[in-house]
């Protein structure tokens, strides 16, 4: 288990604005030159800001495929089950009880996958994928370094220049 992180860990006392990027990379770049030229970065956030949710379409939706698809999900689950049951089985059971669980489960996987599917009358025939992404990070800094971080980012080699 990770080590517990202090409520305050995530928080600056009074953050002020120091640079904004569009591009997480380059705001890591910005706080990785302050840490190679000695800045203290303990007192600097990233701030990922300007959220916006990404969907790609990955493919068509059919009978077939949630036939399939709820097939192999309740396949899994019936061996699950009948791997939990097959432990107190008779001798010579394991195997009949394992089996009954996989075609069971597949049963049930593929009757409500069809049944899910047909519930939504067509609404959404395709299947996605989806991301929140930041559009611009935002490296807040301490308000009393503020002076000394402008300072320095701005000898920073190749600095963008939307700082």
């Amino acid at each position: 288990m990770p080590p517990k992180m202090p409520l305050n860990a995530m928080k600056l006392e009074f953050p002020l604005s120091l640079s904004t990027y569009t591009d997480y990379a380059e705001a890591q770049k910005a706080v990785d030159y302050l840490a190679d030229e000695e800045f203290p970065v303990q007192n600097l956030m990233i701030v990922g800001t300007e959220l916006k949710q990404i969907e790609r379409v990955t493919g068509r939706l059919t009978y077939p495929r949630v036939a399939s698809a709820g097939a192999l999900s309740g396949a899994w689950f019936g061996l699950f089950i009948g791997l939990l049951i097959g432990i107190f089985a008779e001798d010579g059971q394991w195997w009949s009880t394992v089996l009954t669980g996989i075609v069971l489960g597949l049963a049930f996987g593929i009757v409500w996958a069809i049944l899910g599917y047909a519930a939504t009358g067509g609404r959404r025939d395709f299947t996605s994928v989806s991301q929140v992404i930041a559009t611009k990070y935002e490296v807040l800094v301490e308000h009393k370094f503020l002076a000394r971080a402008q300072e320095l980012l701005t000898k920073q080699p190749g600095r963008p220049v939307d700082l």
